[in-house]
């Protein structure tokens, strides 16, 4: 006696629409099997996909028909019970051994006999090629999306995905929450309060609850936002409109990039890294050593630097902190920009600035050859690769480096247009940065704006100069030649009671002033 297990089969993700649900696949079978007066044990139902095997609904019925609980199956295609080779073997195995004796389907004819088992592996077969045939379908239509500047998947944060247009396109309000997002994290917000932030502006998880550290991590990590597609391991120039300036995308990628490297915990060291022994040339390391005062009974916790005299023998000795600050604070102030020289250089730089404009057409021509240069070559690579004359992965990290000269060209470009050239921002906000030193850092102050300002002496200490070392407690630092320039005119002024700076400042050009002799 034949007995019949009716499976019906509908994958959430089903890319064809005219496969019945679930509901309609019972009615219609059910219907089937009062007709043909067969004989149903149990009813089975699933849903998830059959392209890959491992369906544990599917396999439970394969367990029940080995056990002798039926030996039938009554399903509405072929294609509800395989998908993929190995379960449509299965199914064909059964059959074979005997413990499957019939199969019914209808809209399908099979009979237990060779040419049916024959048919039956051709239909396995189609319903192979099917999702083998769509997968390739969607991943070519994928790709030249991405040729157009497309993005084909889920929209990040800040976008919307058109159902109707198969595009997406700016979501003003999400965006400017994710504009804000990345303010917050250059700022020093963690990733938690920006987390939180995010949610209260309505974006969180598909559950209600505010994004995870991760998330938050990895959307700030996605070139996307400044018009990058990173797809498959290759990357090309996206159409879409992007919020997130390349000024504020690198700063945030600055800040993660320090975030993932591991620091000293419970401790704040502003100069460590910075400074080599003068001596052996080892590194200058940072430790706190705390004394306790009897009279006042409290504890004091002091920080010093010293050479971790890991590579010889050194006799340097260690040097206070606020000594070593001290010096680096009378360092910094000598590098210092004059009021008035910032006055007569701002103009200056105002007379480069038309000076620039009136060449930069030719730097603008200069900049469009290269990058149509840049765009044969990529042309070239790429006809190589459908030629298979190349590999993949070398054309994917060969049209990378190719996308990632273009995009700097480009850059330079935009640049060239709104500034007239490349050197003139850096310079302006030299100008504007030497002018004021930062405040040295008050022993009573609290530790937030102490640690504050130590950071801003460091960060000052690493754009003025290189080479730093340090020897008989005393600093030695190889200024750059702008910041060389205002310190020796700071130790002349020492010198001089009287100081005429127009005969003292010559030119703007090159990178300082040249100061007569």
């Amino acid at each position: 006696m034949k007995k019949f297990i009716i499976y019906c089969r509908k994958s959430t993700d089903e890319k064809d629409k005219q496969v019945l649900s679930i509901e309609a696949q019972i009615a219609e079978l059910t219907e089937y099997a009062k007709r043909e007066r067969l004989e149903i044990v149990e009813v089975i139902n699933e849903a998830k996909t059959a392209k890959v095997p491992g369906r544990e609904i599917f396999n439970q019925v394969l367990a029940k028909i080995e056990s002798g609980q039926a030996n039938a199956i009554l399903s509405w295609h072929p294609d509800r019970l395989a998908r993929n080779s190995i379960d449509g073997g299965k199914i064909i195995y059964l059959l074979d051994t005997g413990h499957l004796v019939d199969l019914k389907f209808p809209s399908f004819w099979f009979e237990n006999t060779p040419q049916g088992k024959f048919m039956l592996s051709i239909a396995f077969g189609q319903s192979k090629y099917y999702v083998d045939n769509l997968s390739e379908n969607v991943k070519r239509g994928n790709r030249q999306k991405i040729r157009n500047g497309v993005w084909p998947n889920k929209a990040p944060i800040g976008y919307d995905n058109d159902k109707l247009t198969k595009s997406i396109h700016l979501n003003p309000e999400k965006a400017n929450v994710v504009k804000k997002a990345f303010e917050m994290f250059v700022a020093g917000q963690t990733f938690t309060q920006i987390s939180l932030f995010m949610a209260k502006c309505g974006i969180t998880k598909g559950s209600g609850k505010p994004k995870s550290i991760n998330q938050i991590r990895r959307m700030l990590c996605k070139k996307f936002y400044i018009g990058i597609l990173d797809y498959g391991g290759e990357k090309s120039k996206g159409i879409h409109k992007c919020f997130i300036d390349r000024k504020l995308f690198d700063k945030a990628q600055e800040r993660l990039e320090y975030l993932n490297h591991p620091r000293p915990h419970g401790h704040y060291f502003a100069f460590s890294g910075l400074m080599k022994c003068g001596e052996c040339g080892a590194s200058i390391t940072a430790e706190t050593k705390t004394k306790h005062y009897l009279r006042t009974n409290r504890d004091a916790i002091y920080t010093y630097y010293r050479c971790t005299k890991k590579l010889k023998p050194c006799a340097q000795h260690y040097i206070n902190e606020s000594k070593l600050v001290d010096q680096v604070a009378q360092l910094v102030s000598l590098a210092t920009l004059p009021t008035s020289w910032a006055k007569q250089w701002q103009q200056w730089l105002e007379r480069d600035k038309i000076s620039e404009e009136q060449s930069g057409q030719q730097n603008l021509l200069s900049l469009d050859n290269n990058i149509q240069t840049i765009d044969l070559k990529m042309g070239k690579l790429l006809d190589a690769y459908l030629d298979d004359t190349i590999e993949e992965s070398i054309y994917k990290n060969k049209k990378n480096q190719l996308f990632e000269e273009k995009l700097k060209m480009e850059e330079k470009k935009a640049k060239t247009e709104g500034y007239g050239s490349s050197w003139l921002e850096p310079f302006s906000e030299f100008i504007i940065g030497a002018q004021d030193a930062p405040n040295l850092p008050a022993g009573r102050q609290g530790r937030a704006r102490k640690k504050e300002n130590l950071s801003r002496l460091s960060s000052t200490l690493k754009n003025i100069g290189s080479n730093l070392f340090l020897k008989e407690g005393q600093l030695v630092i190889d200024l750059k030649k702008p910041f060389a320039t205002l310190r020796a005119a700071a130790l002349a002024r020492r010198r001089e009671t009287c100081f005429d700076e127009h005969s003292q400042c010559v030119t703007l050009r090159g990178i300082g002033p040249r100061l007569t002799e």
